[in-house]
């Protein structure tokens, strides 16, 4: 198989795992909507997950019109409402409009809430089943940057930032944006040897923007976590690839890159990584014997990386185990009543992370470059699906927050901007007129076009 079908085949799993993952969350949504708008007793007509023409269509004995449209990227539950069209005599104390201002709030509200009870449910399985994690240890820290400057040295553990505890590198990662964006000083609690020490990472306010773009963290403050041994042994040689034209095999070991000494296997990728288009000797271990071998890198763009354009591959594998020590890792594991509370608290935390950022970019203080569209949420669920179940789900109840955030923005087009309505018209004592409502849905449309647009900017610039 050519390396052309690889990507393809590539491409076609992220979009596969994508419409797995935007198919399960929107119907987690739209069920939200409609289970309480039918426990508070409105009249529910359709329940369609995706857009456009009806692939599959089932008229219950509840009388609901359950549909599945072709296009699946949205859905929608449809309620009688005698604003849009007649309806029966007797069905009209169940319109939308005829219900009590708090009970269409309620169903407004429901798709968002959806989400987040999924995500909730998902860090509880996660949680139950062991979230596996990586202590958060320094590497390597960068001559004359501002982890160097704050004291920072290789081999510290971060085990608080601010108030904040930490046990991965996820968890410290996510509180130092947040503090970044808060102010720009970062306080970190140090585990160093067998005592205690502390550093304040000052972020000048000029570089403060650069440092939340995606990818910008390790080289803006200085430092890197620390990384696994794993040698660089040729565990598979992609057909059609540059190693397969030059005659690598697998099993041999990879000791040099035109005569310089390598014996970490990422730090050849990056090397190579950096060289499209060029010839380069490797140095290889093959049995006893110690021979050279020429091979010329090759340009492509890798669809599980979507923030790099063209960069350098050769058509290996690694054969070698990435490990790390024991006493780098973590895994937190709860009982089904323990684990309600960290479910919880991760549901709380990176929503509220979400809502900051979001009010960030407006403000500018956050770069709009962490908008992400459509290219890039595809190529993360093949990611997380080919990384296992564990993955996946982590990777769902993520977006299912994200979801959930976006839904209760203020745009009219929006649940936000229905439940905005609906307080107005509970101010007022009566509905905004229908012209203000259509003008609000235009300016709501427009807004959504400008977010969709970006994000599919960001998506492209991240490809090219």
């Amino acid at each position: 198989m050519s390396v052309g079908w690889l990507q393809a085949a590539a491409i076609l799993r992220a979009g596969a795992w994508f419409l797995v993952a935007i198919g399960v969350l929107i119907a987690a949504h739209e069920f939200g909507h409609f289970w309480v708008a039918r426990r508070l007793g409105f009249k529910v007509l359709k329940f369609s997950i995706g857009f456009g023409r009806a692939i599959a269509r089932r008229v219950g004995r509840d009388g609901v019109e359950y549909v599945i449209g072709a296009i699946p990227l949205g859905g929608y539950v449809k309620l009688a409402d005698e604003r849009e069209a007649p309806v029966d005599a007797e069905d009209a104390p169940r319109a939308f409009n005829r219900r009590p201002v708090w009970q269409r709030i309620l169903v407004l509200l429901a798709g968002a809430g959806a989400n987040f009870l999924f995500a909730i449910v998902a860090f509880w399985l996660l949680f139950m089943s062991g979230v596996p994690g990586l202590k958060p240890v320094v590497g390597e820290v960068k001559p004359g940057s501002i982890a160097a400057a704050a004291g920072l040295k290789s081999g510290d553990e971060i085990v608080a930032v601010g108030e904040r505890e930490v046990a991965t590198r996820e968890s410290a990662m996510l509180a130092m944006l947040s503090e970044v964006v808060d102010g720009g000083r970062i306080e970190l609690v140090l585990r160093r040897g067998d005592g205690r020490a502390t550093a304040a990472l000052v972020v000048p306010e000029d570089r403060r923007r650069t440092l939340t773009e995606p990818g910008a963290w390790s080289d803006g403050i200085g430092f890197t976590f620390t990384r696994p041994h794993q040698p660089v042994v040729v565990g598979k040689v992609l057909p059609d690839g540059a190693a397969a034209a030059a005659g690598l095999r697998a099993g041999d070991v990879i000791v040099a890159l035109d005569g310089a000494p390598v014996d970490e296997f990422m730090d050849f990728r990056n090397a190579v990584s950096a060289r499209p288009g060029a010839l380069v000797t490797l140095g290889v271990r093959r049995g006893a014997s110690l021979i050279s071998v020429p091979v010329t890198v090759r340009g492509e763009r890798d669809p599980s990386e979507p923030g790099k354009g063209i960069v350098g591959r050769i058509g290996i594998a690694p054969g070698g185990e990435a490990v790390f020590p024991k006493e780098m890792r973590t895994l937190e594991r709860h009982g089904p009543l323990g684990a309600i509370r960290p479910a919880l608290a991760e549901t709380w935390s990176k929503s509220a992370l979400t809502v900051k950022f979001l009010w960030r970019m407006l403000t500018g203080d956050v770069s709009l470059k962490n908008v992400s569209g459509p290219i890039s949420i595809a190529a993360y669920a093949g990611i997380s699906a080919l990384e296992g179940v564990t993955a996946f789900v982590g990777f769902l109840a993520i977006i299912s927050i994200s979801l959930g955030v976006l839904n209760l923005l203020p745009i009219p087009i929006l649940d936000g901007g229905q439940v905005l309505y609906q307080l107005i018209e509970a101010v007022k004592g009566a509905p905004l007129s229908p012209r203000a409502q259509a003008l609000g849905q235009q300016v709501g449309i427009v807004l959504l076009l400008l977010l969709m647009s970006l994000a599919f900017y960001n998506d492209l610039a991240r490809l090219g």
